[in-house]
């Protein structure tokens, strides 16, 4: 009883009533399978047969000779009603022997809200057109030993009380808010449907899924701090990769056609509403092509993506408008934007004149820091919330794209776009780079940067430039944040609300 030493007075009342079950011959945490006709959420009154379901009572209304409940697994809820049943595994015991289960469960009060039932019995529809499963049979299944929120809703004057709604206690015990929250449930059922369409999508196109090592000697694909740890059998550092894109060119330059992988990325910096340390990108490569297919690609799958699971062609954002999906999306070049949103053209500029530009918008300017992250935390802070429509900014300055190829038309910039929808980046993509002495020279630029910027870390990984150098087709590149995605399908503006168990500081036991 020592986990239970600190236990609130209704957990203690439960505990006794564990052992009075107990004491009863009922088992509270049976093992035996039980076996269940249907999801709460597939029920219809037409299913005259015996309907038998599993799942954790949230409501009840004790009357006397009968009661109610309502049962909620994760398709629904449905009420029950609760007067003369059976007990499934009691089975040890003659009929005559049997005790009087309502009177035990219901009028005794050891069964509580939380509790985990299964039922089994007939639909009927109360007076209040209730469809309502009479319970012939009745099992407890786990006994819950610690009180459930009770939110209770004031239609007339929409009003909730008591609602499970304190964001720390919410994202720490987030299975009591999966339990309460029913809205929460379907932002993460969204979530694994976004997944499993945009499987079926690429999938159509013949692209493979793979898989590529998240432990990495040299962690590549990006410019950011890593999480490091060490591996006792083989003596040597290792890292939590921070992009799977350098493995995935690899596979490329071994001979399949395209490839992608729901990656989980990590990344030792700064934690916001838009940033976790651990986060999900889908990352895919697509031998000859270009960034214009890529772009046009990604509006393909959008679309997709929103008349499948959302059945619209709308984009909602959060000051309550709408945008279609069904025009094209402007293709803006990002020197062009920063020009409408600030007044300047910084083409061409060198890094003493944008650091004056910084200074001139009241933009911070760190004491070291390089060309490319001047004109990055320009565009981040003066013109990308301006983008509510989807929009594709290109042509990126070369000095911000270690990885992309030179623009065709324009040696200063790069064949690379982002897409913004709502004000935020969701997807980043590349004509991918293949030559490999121009990648060499890039790797080894952007690390004497990466000395200087010392929140940044740029590793060179020599096994890929000996890749390239078997040589890899003109090949393109995209990453789509996953969990910006679902916070723009759900509606949420903030990145926690759509990771089931986002980052926290330890709890502080009292």
């Amino acid at each position: 009883m020592s986990n239970f030493d600190n236990s609130s007075e209704q957990q203690i009342i439960r505990i006794k009533k564990l052992y009075k079950l107990k004491s009863l011959g009922i088992d509270p945490y049976p093992a035996k399978e039980y076996e269940i006709s249907h999801l709460i959420g597939t029920i219809k009154f037409i299913d005259k047969k015996k309907i038998c379901i599993a799942g954790r009572l949230i409501r009840l209304r004790i009357l006397g000779k009968a009661s109610f409940g309502e049962i909620q697994d994760h398709t629904g809820r449905i009420q029950s009603y609760f007067k003369n049943f059976s007990y499934s595994s009691y089975s040890s015991i003659t009929d005559k022997e049997k005790p009087n289960f309502y009177n035990i469960f219901f009028k005794q009060r050891l069964i509580d809200i939380g509790d985990i039932i299964g039922v089994e019995g007939f639909l009927f529809k109360t007076k209040m057109n209730e469809i309502t499963i009479y319970v012939q049979e009745f099992t407890l299944l786990s006994k819950s030993l610690r009180p459930l929120p009770q939110v209770k809703v004031d239609n007339k004057n929409k009003k909730i009380y008591d609602a499970f709604s304190n964001i720390e206690q919410r994202y720490r015990m987030r299975y009591v808010d999966l339990i309460v929250n029913d809205h929460v449930k379907n932002i993460f059922l969204i979530r694994t449907r976004i997944f499993k369409e945009i499987r079926n999508f690429l999938d159509q196109k013949g692209y493979l899924e793979v898989e590529t090592p998240i432990l990495q000697s040299i962690p590549g694909g990006a410019i950011a701090r890593p999480f490091k740890t060490y591996h006792n059998t083989l003596g040597i550092p290792l890292y939590l990769r921070i992009a799977n894109e350098l493995y995935l060119k690899r596979l490329i330059i071994g001979g399949f056609h395209g490839v992608y992988e729901f990656s989980k990325n990590f990344r030792n910096e700064g934690m916001d509403r838009m940033h976790n340390p651990e986060f999900t990108v889908l990352e895919l490569y697509v031998a000859y092509k270009d960034y214009y297919w890529m772009m046009n690609f990604t509006e393909q799958l959008m679309k997709y993506l929103y008349e499948k699971i959302l059945e619209t062609n709308e984009i909602y954002n959060f000051q309550n408008n709408f945008v279609t999906l069904q025009s094209s999306f402007p293709r803006i070049p990002i020197i062009e934007s920063i020009q409408q949103h600030t007044g300047f053209n910084i083409q061409n500029m060198n890094i003493n004149e944008l650091i004056e530009i910084c200074k001139q918008l009241k933009i911070e300017v760190k004491q070291e820091i390089s060309k490319a992250k001047l004109i990055e935390n320009i565009f981040k802070e003066k013109c990308e919330t301006n983008y509510k429509y989807p929009t594709f900014i290109t042509d990126y300055p070369i000095e911000m794209s270690p990885l992309s190829k030179q623009h065709r038309q324009n040696p200063n910039l790069s064949e690379r776009f982002e897409l913004i929808i709502n004000g935020t980046e969701i997807a980043n993509a590349y004509s991918e780079l293949n030559d490999p002495i121009d990648q060499l020279n890039r790797f080894r630029k952007q690390m004497k940067l990466s000395d200087k910027e010392k929140d940044e870390s740029m590793f060179l990984d020599q096994d890929f430039i000996r890749s390239l150098e078997f040589g890899m087709p003109p090949t393109s590149g995209i990453g789509i944040g996953i969990d910006r995605l679902v916070m723009l399908m759900t509606k949420q503006n903030s990145i926690q609300e759509v990771l089931l168990f986002p980052q926290m500081r330890p709890e502080i036991k009292k």
